[in-house]
């Protein structure tokens, strides 16, 4: 059954976990790589389609969370590994997305730290998107 304004990306069984989620709820956005299926309990698949697209559609149907120390949250470089361009282009969707509500807080996760947190969000979807260090989390936010 096809609705109005839901983005194509968005399969029903994410946009059911989305509306399910509630206020403070996590999910995380992984890349390819990603060992979801050993950090969540509930995971989800988006095979072949990239973060940025994704990010940019959960964003036009749900808020960040305004009432957290952070709304975000990246998995550190490890080592001399430089910033990912990846970063660049994921801060310019959610600072687009949610330009209304300010300035958008990132919590830097060490790497094991952020498998380890992944065992605590709501739900993890695994992506195509082949960048590294492309694991996105997303705080939900309150309407």
């Amino acid at each position: 059954m096809m609705l109005r304004n839901i983005p194509k990306s968005l399969s029903p069984d994410l946009v059911k976990v989305l509306m399910q989620m509630g206020h403070g709820d996590e999910i995380v956005l992984g890349d390819a790589n990603f060992p979801a299926h050993s950090h969540s309990d509930q995971v989800l698949r988006a095979d072949g389609l990239h973060i940025p697209d994704l990010l940019r559609d959960i964003l036009t149907l749900m808020p960040l969370d305004r009432y957290s120390d952070y709304q975000v949250g990246l998995m550190s470089t490890a080592g001399d590994d430089p910033r990912p361009d990846i970063w660049n282009i994921y801060e310019k969707i959610w600072n687009e997305a949610e330009k209304e509500a300010g300035f958008v807080q990132v919590k830097m996760f060490e790497r094991n730290e952020f498998y380890r947190h992944t065992g605590t969000v709501y739900a993890a979807l695994v992506t195509g998107e082949t960048a590294l260090y492309g694991n996105v989390i997303l705080r939900k936010g309150a309407i």
